[in-house]
C-alpha cells in the first residue's frame, strides 16, 4: 500500500496530476469568498439601474409633473445608497485576508458576510426610507392628509423616521447574529491559545 502511494505521489508533477492546482488554491485560500463580496459591489452599482429599467415598465413618466419629480429625486437617493452599498462591499473585501490566516475560516468570513449584508440591506432601507419619505411628504402633502384623516396621525413625519429606525435594527440584528457566529471560533482560539502557554 505504500508504495502505491509512493508512486501516485511520485506523479504529482505530471499535468495529469496538476490540471487541478489552480482550483484547489482557489477553494483553499478563501479567492472565492472574494468572490461575494465583489458581487455585493457589483449588485450595488446596478440595483439604480433595475430600478429605472422598472419604473419605465410601470410607466411612472406618465403619471404627470409630481410624480416624476419625486422619482428621480428618490431614484438619485437610490443612486446614494447603491454608492454606499458598493463602497461597504467593497472595504470589507479587505478583511477576508485578515481572516484566511486565522485556522477557522468559514464561520468568520460567513459572520463577516452576514454583517456586511446586513449593513448593506440597513442602509439602503435608511438612505432610500428617509429620502422617498422625505420628498414624498413635500410632493404628496394631500396623499398624506388622507391617511391623517383615516385614523394614522403624524403619518407624514413618521413616514420619514420608519426607514432610518429600520435600517438601524436590520444592522443591529445582522451584526448581533454574526457576533453570535463568531463566538465559537473565538472560545476555540482562545482555549489553543492558553494550552500554548
Amino acid at each position: 500500500m505504500s508504495d502505491l502511494i509512493g508512486k501516485i505521489d511520485g506523479m504529482g508533477g505530471s499535468p495529469f496530476f496538476g490540471f487541478a492546482k489552480p482550483y484547489l488554491d482557489f477553494i483553499g485560500k478563501g479567492t472565492m469568498f472574494t468572490i461575494v463580496y465583489l458581487l455585493g459591489a457589483l449588485v450595488s452599482l446596478l440595483l439604480p439601474i433595475a430600478v429605472i429599467v422598472v419604473a419605465i415598465q410601470a410607466e411612472i413618466f406618465q403619471m404627470g409633473a409630481r410624480a416624476i419629480i419625486w422619482f428621480i429625486l428618490t431614484w438619485l437617493c437610490v443612486c446614494f445608497a447603491g454608492w454606499i452599498g458598493f463602497q461597504i462591499w467593497w472595504n470589507r473585501k479587505s478583511q477576508v485576508a485578515e481572516v484566511k490566516e486565522s485556522d477557522f475560516v468559514a464561520i468568520p468570513i460567513c459572520a463577516d458576510i452576514a454583517r456586511t449584508f446586513g449593513e448593506w440591506i440597513g442602509t439602503f432601507v435608511a438612505i432610500i426610507g428617509f429620502g422617498g419619505g422625505l420628498f414624498g411628504l413635500l410632493f404628496f402633502q394631500d396623499g398624506l392628509q388622507m391617511l391623517s384623516y383615516y385614523g394614522i396621525p403624524g403619518a407624514g413625519p413618521a413616514l420619514v423616521l420608519v426607514g432610518p429606525v429600520c435600517g438601524f435594527f436590520i444592522i443591529l440584528f445582522f451584526r448581533l447574529m454574526a457576533e453570535a457566529m463568531k463566538i465559537l471560533p473565538s472560545i476555540a482560539n482562545s482555549t489553543k491559545q492558553i494550552s500554548k502557554k
